[in-house]
This record gives C-alpha cells, sequence and structure tokens, in this order.
C-alpha cells in the first residue's frame, strides 16, 4: 500500500496555498481532497503532488464561469507536452457529443487520473522502459535546502520533468537563507541554495567547500502600491518613472526623524498613524533583510561600503530603527510578499522582495491593477548561490547553472540568468515593467562585516 509521505503533505499543502490565491478556499479543499482519495493506496508516491495539482487546477478552471462558457476541445498549444486530458476531450468530440455537462467533464478528468497513474506504475516497474512525461526509470533523488522564494520553482512541474529527463529528482525544504547558512543542519542535505553569495560563503567556509554554482539572480526591490508611490513621489523619495526608483538616502532621512504617514503634506489616502517604513523579513534569518541592511548601512555611510568597527557603530543608530521599529518580522521573504499579495496596502504600504518575486506574480496572474515595482537607488543583485555538499548536489548545480530548458524556466520564474534575453522576453510578454540592465547596484560589505552589523541590529533588539 503506498505510504503518505511528510513531503508529500508539505507539497500538498503548498499546492493548497497557491490556489488559494486564484479560487475560493472552500472549493480548492473539495477538489484538492477529492483529487488525494483518487490516489489512495496508490504504492507510487513521487508523482502524486504533481498529479492533484494538474487534475485540481483542470476542475477550478472548469468550474469558473469562463470555462463553463467555451468549448471543451481547445485549441492545441505547441509550446506545451501532449496531455492526455486534451485526447480526451478530441475523443468525445469525435463521437459527437457535447460535454458541457461538468458530471461528464468530471468523470473524463477521473479517467485522465486513472491513466496517468498506470503510466506512472508502469514506469516504475519497468525500469527497461523509456517513462511517462520524460522521467526516467531510475530517479537519483537530491536532497536540499533553499531560500523560500525558489520554491515554487522546483514544484514547477516541468522543473520536474526537465530535471528527470536527466536522472534526477530534486526534493528540497524552504529555510531563511541566513537561517541556512547559520541554524540548518546540512548533514542531511546534498546541496543549499541560499539566495546571496554571503550567505553561500558562509557555508563554503564552515564546510571547506570551494565549490559554488550561480545559476541564476535578482535584484532587491520594493513592491508597494500607487496611492503609496505618489505621496511618497511628493515627500521626495519616489522618482517616477516608467520604472519607479526609490530614494534610499530620502528615504532613511524621513526614518532617522521619525516622520509618520499621516504627517505627509496632503496625505488623504493612507492617512494613518505609524511610522514611513519598509517591511522586511528578519535580518537574523533571511538574506533579504540583509541585502537591506547592507544597502542603507552603504547609504548611511556616506554613499562608502562599511569597513571596521568605527563605521559599523556609526550607522547602527539609523539601521536599527530600519528592523526595531518594525515589530514582528517573518523568517523568509514568501510570507511578506504572500501578505502583499493578499491584504492590501492597509498593513503592508512597502514590501522589500526580490524582483523575480514580482515578475513571477505577475506571470500567473497574482498581480492586481495599482500594484507597483520599484527599485531602491541604490540597489543590491542578489546572486542565488547554490553550494553543493555532495557529489549528487554538485550535480544539481551544474545542471541548474547549464540546461537550457532549466534555465528558460528559471526566467519564466522571475529570475535573471546568463541569458538576458530569456527575462526580458517574460517581462515583455507579461508586460512587467523592469529595467533591461540595474545599473545603480553597490557592493554588498565583506560577510565579516556584515555578520557584525546583524549581531548589532539583533542586539538592538533588545
Amino acid at each position: 500500500m503506498g505510504v503518505v509521505t511528510v513531503r508529500e503533505e508539505q507539497a500538498i499543502q503548498r499546492l493548497t496555498d497557491r490556489l488559494v490565491d486564484d479560487y475560493p478556499a472552500d472549493q480548492v479543499q473539495s477538489v484538492v481532497g477529492t483529487a488525494r482519495q483518487r490516489f489512495e493506496g496508490h504504492p507510487v508516491r513521487e508523482f502524486v503532488p504533481i498529479l492533484i495539482e494538474r487534475i485540481a487546477r483542470r476542475e477550478l478552471a472548469a468550474s469558473t464561469p469562463e470555462a463553463e462558457s467555451e468549448s471543451i476541445v481547445a485549441q492545441p498549444n505547441p509550446s506545451r507536452q501532449p496531455d492526455p486530458a486534451r485526447g480526451m476531450s478530441r475523443i468525445v468530440a469525435s463521437r459527437g457529443k457535447l460535454v458541457a455537462d461538468k458530471r461528464l467533464m468530471a468523470l473524463a478528468a477521473a479517467v485522465v487520473v486513472v491513466v496517468l497513474a498506470l503510466v506512472v506504475g508502469f514506469a516504475v516497474r519497468q525500469p527497461d522502459q523509456p517513462a511517462a512525461a520524460g522521467a526516467t526509470a531510475a530517479l537519483t533523488t537530491v536532497h536540499g535546502v533553499v531560500g523560500s522564494e525558489k520554491m515554487a520553482f522546483f514544484e514547477d512541474p516541468r522543473v520536474v520533468e526537465a530535471l528527470a529527463r536527466k536522472g534526477v529528482r530534486a526534493e528540497v525544504d524552504p529555510a531563511g537563507s541566513r537561517q541556512i547558512a547559520t541554524s540548518i543542519d546540512l548533514g542531511k542535505y546534498d546541496f543549499a541554495f541560499p539566495s546571496s553569495a554571503p550567505a553561500a560563503e558562509r557555508i563554503q567556509r564552515a564546510r571547506n567547500i570551494s565549490t559554488k554554482y550561480t545559476p541564476f539572480s535578482s535584484p532587491m526591490a520594493i513592491a508597494t502600491f500607487q496611492p503609496i508611490a505618489d505621496l511618497l513621489t511628493a515627500a521626495g523619495v519616489v522618482r517616477p518613472g516608467a520604472v519607479p526608483t526609490f530614494d534610499m538616502a530620502r528615504y532613511l532621512e524621513l526614518v532617522r526623524t521619525d516622520v509618520e504617514w499621516d504627517k505627509l503634506r496632503d496625505n488623504t489616502v493612507y492617512p494613518v498613524h505609524k511610522n514611513i517604513l519598509v517591511s522586511t523579513t528578519d535580518p537574523r534569518t533571511s538574506n533579504s533583510a540583509a541585502m537591506y541592511l547592507a544597502i542603507a548601512s552603504h547609504v548611511a555611510n556616506d554613499n562608502t561600503i562599511v569597513q571596521g568597527p568605527a563605521a559599523e557603530q556609526a550607522v547602527l543608530p539609523t539601521v536599527s530603527r530600519l528592523f526595531v521599529r518594525q515589530g514582528y518580522t517573518e523568517n523568509s521573504t514568501d510570507g511578506p510578499f504572500r501578505e502583499y499579495l493578499a491584504t492590501g496596502m492597509g498593513p503592508t504600504p512597502m514590501v522589500w522582495i526580490y524582483e523575480a518575486q514580482f515578475v513571477e506574480a505577475t506571470v500567473r496572474g497574482q498581480i492586481k491593477p495599482g500594484m507597483v515595482l520599484a527599485y531602491p537607488s541604490p540597489t543590491v543583485v542578489s546572486q542565488h548561490t547554490l553550494v553543493p555538499l555532495t557529489a549528487p548536489g554538485d550535480r544539481i548545480g551544474r545542471l541548474l547553472a547549464t540546461d537550457p530548458d532549466l534555465q528558460r524556466l528559471a526566467a519564466e520564474h522571475g529570475f535573471r540568468t546568463s541569458d538576458a534575453s530569456q527575462f526580458a522576453k517574460v517581462a515583455a510578454d507579461n508586460y512587467v515593467p523592469v529595467p533591461a540592465d540595474v545599473i545603480d547596484v553597490i557592493d554588498t560589505p565583506t560577510i565579516d562585516t556584515l555578520e557584525h552589523l546583524i549581531d548589532s541590529v539583533t542586539k538592538s533588539y533588545n
């Protein structure tokens, strides 16, 4: 009998969270629960979350008013892999039956599930035969711990299939990037994939590893709303344009003088009695917050990289305010960005994120009118750096850095790769206003200086 694993439960929970962004929660729970029942007792568990996602998305999409008004038979899309559901629709259509009844559609979907399950089972039982969807019969499972903003990439069925074609299955756990470098037990993993070079360097030092891979990158950015951007434009913080920029020096002036939102002149759209602050993650656990600290310390140090104890102490009063006055902060960037998408500008008027998160959300249709992406001036380009801990981990690093399919899929998830045209195409196709080249970029302090700053901010919490 098939055994439901903890990883399977976690994958299905993340799937449910993603679907709730687009469909009613009760409907999502019902559809996912029904889909799971079809696989109860199935001995092959590896692909169950992927199959459940395909079934759930198909049935949820079919239940929308737009889907009900359209024909069941869709035109073929050459950019996608052949879908058994389309073949089923064509068979039904060829028999001259009008499949408009939802119960009949559910029956067709159930047949598709059985076919897919049999294909997966056959692939596992017959190692000498080609596997379904490009996967190989004997996959090497590689375990990794990754920054939470990369979970959607690793869970993408297309990424799963691309890795399977190379004989690899990646099982990954999410964590804050600084957690990965400081407190996660890496002994049980084949690779660590934090979101910045400093975090990766700390891992390399601790484990005496020289090899690393940087398959993609993402500049830091600020997700906000048009009314907030207009207010900050009048205050001299935001410079409007096709790609708005966020003046960090002017922003720090407002922070130093404790300016509150309701003190801004002619503020009728957000007259709240709280300090003007960008929402971040916890610098003690998260790389994105560490990058925010690196930029702020650079600006507070007269636009110079902080070096030495005297400079560290000089900038500490300013940079500490940025974090201590926020109150509770989450461990990874996935949390505050989800709140931004779900709750609007009330609790989170400005959120510190990776550019890739906003681009990916746009591709998925989650960005609503009035949501704005601004770039801090200056900013930091976060180099997502994979540190291999074993030979299989090294194999994953090389594939992510060199495989054309994986690089293309990374761009579709909002990351910038070595081929700039891939990211540019994704941005253009989805009308995301991003700069082709991020110019106003600074270097981060040394890993030792950054750690000293983080430790000092940690003490300020107390």
